[in-house]
């Protein structure tokens, strides 16, 4: 009997041992180990220089190549008119990552999207563009103009109204803002429908080469160092498949790198993918007053100022907070 009672002591002991171990297991590497693989990827972006870098890795294959270590058979992208139905589509479980404008972020996030920013894209890099035959002398000369930019939301519309309002003019009242798509707007000032635009590159120098408008003030000048796009992320793929996130954050970096260093092969790139005019796209790299910048930290207050905007405005119900905005564990710098 006595060997008996050894066995079966040295058998609960084991057990123990491994009831343990199972307890001290890492959280993160319990978290990564149950969730369900990651077998595709959707990206939402705009055609805009702004997101050159989501255009540049999947062109180049980045994208593919970089996430199939870690298990992702397929990338795909999807591109939107504008912010506003961008988010409505990351709402709707159609988008896992997306470039987009800070501004309609706040939107999505006041009313339950499962997301965070999780790095900036670039700073600044839309310009108001005025008829030709329209003496600008100063914000006070576009009393009584209209004005298109993209829907109410936006990031265009939210600096644009915030702008008017700081130079003492009423939007909708002194100043009519019609939202439309960027293709439309550069049509509307075209025909003369519209007396202005307030647009992100390369709209502007589309307009200016085409000898129908002029660049009268950068986004920079209405809000100097305003943030514009950010990179956002559902909260399940942060929650479930953080190596997933951190190598998304890599790829955008190796992109960005690629186009400052190659800036006109980066301009061919874009032309081919979004079918603008390269002209276009090489003269706005010239022209624009923004810049490509990763670091979610230096955007944390533009972008709580933009959620207090908002909520002037209305747009928002909610105020929002830091935390409700950002998920900053996944960026390190160089």
């Amino acid at each position: 009997m006595k060997p008996m009672r050894i066995t079966a002591f040295a058998f609960c002991a084991i057990v123990l041992m491994l009831l343990v171990a199972g307890c001290t297991q890492p959280s993160g590497t319990a978290n990564t180990t149950t969730a369900a693989p990651v077998k595709t990827l959707v990206i939402g972006y705009q055609p805009s220089t702004h997101q050159m870098a989501e255009i540049t890795a999947m062109s180049k294959g980045w994208w593919q190549q970089d996430l199939a270590p870690l298990g992702v058979e397929n990338v795909s992208d999807k591109v939107f008119p504008s912010g506003p139905p961008e988010m409505a589509a990351m709402q709707a479980g159609e988008l896992d990552i997306a470039y987009v404008g800070a501004a309609p972020v706040l939107t999505a996030l006041a009313t339950g999207l499962d997301a965070k920013i999780v790095a900036g894209v670039n700073t600044q890099g839309s310009d108001l563009v005025v008829r030709n035959d329209l003496d600008y002398k100063g914000p006070q000369s576009l009393n009584g103009t209209t004005i298109a930019t993209f829907p109410a939301g936006s990031i265009q519309d939210t600096i644009l109204r915030d702008w008017l309002k700081k130079n003492n003019l009423t939007p909708d009242k002194d100043v009519i803002i019609k939202a439309m798509t960027g293709g439309d707007a550069i049509t509307a000032i075209t025909a003369g429908k519209v007396d202005a635009v307030f647009l992100p590159t390369p709209s502007p120098s589309t307009i200016v080469n085409q000898g129908t408008g002029k660049i009268v003030v950068h986004s920079g000048e209405m809000y100097p160092n305003h943030t514009c796009c950010v990179l956002v992320v559902s909260g399940k793929l942060i929650r479930e498949h953080p190596e997933i996130v951190r190598q998304i954050l890599k790829t955008n970096d190796k992109a960005v790198a690629y186009n400052e260093q190659n800036l006109d092969d980066a301009a061919v790139i874009y032309a081919t993918k979004t079918g603008a005019n390269l002209t276009d796209v090489q003269s706005s790299l010239k022209e624009w007053d923004g810049s490509w910048a990763s670091d979610p930290n230096v955007i944390i207050n533009p972008v709580l100022d933009y959620a207090k905007i908002q909520y002037d405005l209305g747009y928002i119900k909610k105020p929002l907070t830091k935390d409700d905005i950002f998920d900053l564990t996944f960026y390190q710098k160089n």
